[in-house]
């Protein structure tokens, strides 16, 4: 403990609102362990959508100020107590929580995952919520079979590049919308069969495109996380007894669908949440071992949009919320 500093580099969240409430500081104090937590000494953090919830109110957060950031890798170097996972100091572990825009977070126990020889910190975090993520809505929100059509919202974003890929791995059409000619150009790189631009079909254009491509039929299933502006089309193009799953809402809440509206075409519709999907320890170790064995096989490969410094955290959030991005985005610690 005596090599353990008593302050840290972090990026502190003092109040909801925009990217300018992340606020760089030098001398945060480092957290204090409780008894079913370890140390981490963060080496790379995530930076993901959720990020952007929590930090503009979309997702409550318990008291201020805080430091947010749903996932990063590095090494132990505290524990208080014993744990039953074995975990001790220096293993290398990823984990999901919150605190990864510093550099030490006190971690549950029960949120770490050892990362395995061959994959580096860097490689861990590029693969680690996005993967689980991808794979819970690819598996368990809609579990996608050979030949089903699928229509992937945000195909060019790091879950979305990724899916493409997972997709067209189990033989799925993929039907991927994104915002420029250069992300669908991406998505199609990634596994996409058909893309469509959106910003050059503007309104509900791309549901009459969907409907072309698909001859009429629909889709089996739509995964959504874009919201607001595409609720309504995504509810349009899916097939009878086909699934819509919302996962997001980049451009805002959808409102309440009503059961007039599913009974339609016998629609189901999930709001699919990765926290509900790796709730217990044994659904955390199969998300988390079979993202991170994707990696370290080279199953699939992660578009690394860039890795920021710490003082430039805010920069990226205004990015991502911009949507001025392609693939992951981290930071290095």
């Amino acid at each position: 403990m005596s090599l353990i500093p008593h302050t840290m580099r972090a990026v502190v969240l003092s109040e909801l609102g925009g990217p300018e409430k992340l606020r760089y500081s030098e001398a945060e104090p480092l957290p204090k362990l409780r008894e079913d937590e370890v140390l981490v000494k963060n080496t790379f953090a995530g930076i993901n959508y959720v990020d952007i919830y929590y930090r503009t109110g979309v997702y409550p957060i318990g008291k201020f100020p805080t430091i947010i950031g749903q996932e990063a890798a590095g090494v132990i170097v505290a524990t208080l107590g014993s744990n039953p996972l074995g975990l001790k100091v220096g293993d290398r572990v990823v984990w999901i929580g919150q605190g990864g825009y510093a550099e030490y977070a006190a971690v549950h126990f029960g949120q770490c995952v050892k990362v395995p020889p061959g994959v580096t910190d860097e490689e861990a975090t590029s693969f680690f919520l996005m993967g689980m993520t991808a794979l819970s809505l690819v598996r368990g929100a809609y579990a996608v079979k050979k030949g089903q059509v699928v229509l992937l919202h945000a195909a060019a974003g790091g879950v979305g590049l990724l899916m493409c890929q997972i997709l067209k791995a189990i033989g799925a059409v993929i039907i991927g919308t994104a915002g420029s000619s250069e992300k669908c150009a991406r998505a199609r790189d990634h596994g996409a069969t058909y893309t469509i631009d959106y910003k050059a079909s503007p309104g509900r254009a791309w549901v009459e495109l969907v409907k072309d491509i698909t001859k009429g039929q629909g889709v089996d299933v739509v995964y959504d996380s874009v919201g607001k502006d595409t609720w309504q089309g995504s509810m349009d193009v899916v097939k009878r007894n086909g699934k819509v799953v919302f996962f997001g809402a980049a451009s805002g809440p959808i409102p309440d669908i009503t059961m007039q509206k599913l009974g339609e075409k016998n629609v189901s519709v999930m709001r699919s949440a990765l926290k509900n999907m790796i709730a217990t320890r044994p659904e955390l170790e199969m998300y988390a071992n079979a993202a991170l064995g994707l990696k370290k096989d080279g199953q699939v490969q992660v578009q690394i949009h860039k890795v920021y410094s710490l003082e430039d955290i805010a920069v990226a959030h205004e990015e991502l919320e911009g949507r001025k991005t392609i693939g992951k985005l981290m930071v290095k610690l």
